[in-house]
């Protein structure tokens, strides 16, 4: 099939284009490359890439021409930037949905999978793992901007007939993150033997969920699931960040400390204590779901 990945020089973006093209796809991508390129230079060679702007309307239909399916992962992303920015990473979701669907509509697009977050979740049912029956409590600009992308997927399968499925990824890491994100910022800091900065008292959990393991489940829904979905895709294990500090500074044998300070205001709502989600949705959809354990997966990462 031709398809095209919105944000597709960046963490996730560049992993799945790598996957596409081994599964002998043609690949159109569009970034705006304000975060740098991500793709390998050999596989830039393979791809159609356009440097641009998903709020362009006219560059993304033209673009969208005879594509087959959409990955839509362009995004403003990072808490600090995300919280400095909350109207610009809301008119980028918002109207960067607005024209990617408008664009898959006139050109027939049989498939768009959009990237949301299990941000959308907020501060709710902390007490077990989440799942996409659950209410959700969005809180956040960012949070906000992707609930209302997934009610705006909805209601264009409702009027428009347009497939879509809204992908809530659980705290992805692996090769090619950038230290914007806690894995990276963790790695970096205990390979120059600097202090690993950890928020708070460390007892929040997350749910990380390895690169490989998401860029499959992805594969999975775009190959296997018709009509207008919401599906976590997440580990289903519980960690906590100062155990992730500890598992980091194990795998990598650093002698960093480790030291705990105290967040910002503005990271408040993005704080939650708790926060890790069930994918059996996804399993009974495809019959997969991830399984990399975390220290696993951090050897793969950074080749240790």
């Amino acid at each position: 099939m031709k398809i095209l990945v919105t944000g597709g020089a960046g963490f996730i973006g560049s992993n799945l284009v790598e996957r596409l093209l081994k599964d002998n796809h043609e690949v159109v991508v569009i970034d705006n490359l304000l975060r740098g390129n991500k793709i390998p230079k050999e596989t830039l060679s393979k791809i159609t890439f356009h440097q641009g702007d998903i709020c362009d309307a006219e560059l993304v239909t033209e673009i969208t021409k005879g594509c087959d399916v959409i990955f839509h992962l362009a995004a403003i992303l990072g808490v600090d930037i995300v919280a400095d920015n909350p109207v610009e990473t809301m008119d980028v979701e918002v109207i960067g949905m607005r024209n990617i669907a408008n664009a898959a509509i006139k050109h027939s697009v049989k498939k768009l999978l959009y990237a949301s977050t299990s941000g959308i979740y907020g501060h709710s049912a902390i007490e077990k793992a989440v799942s996409e029956e659950l209410l959700v409590d969005p809180r956040t600009s960012y949070a906000m901007a992707k609930r209302f992308n997934e009610i705006y997927l909805r209601s264009l399968f409702e009027e428009k007939r347009l497939q879509s499925i809204a992908i809530r990824f659980f705290n992805v890491y692996g090769y090619r993150q950038d230290d914007r994100m806690v894995i990276p910022r963790f790695y970096k800091q205990a390979m120059s033997g600097e202090p690993i900065t950890v928020f708070g008292t460390g007892e929040q959990t997350r749910d990380f969920t390895f690169i490989d393991d998401t860029i499959e489940a992805c594969i999975q829904l775009m190959e296997k699931v018709d009509g207008c979905e919401i599906v976590n895709v997440a580990n289903e294990n519980e960690s906590n960040i100062e155990n992730l500090a500890r598992t980091i500074k194990s795998v990598t044998g650093s002698d960093s400390e480790i030291k705990y300070i105290d967040a910002s205001k503005k990271r408040y709502d993005y704080e939650v204590e708790r926060r890790f989600g069930s994918s059996d949705k996804l399993y009974r959809l495809t019959n997969y779901k991830p399984s990399t354990p975390l220290d696993a997966g951090l050897k793969k990462t950074f080749d240790l």
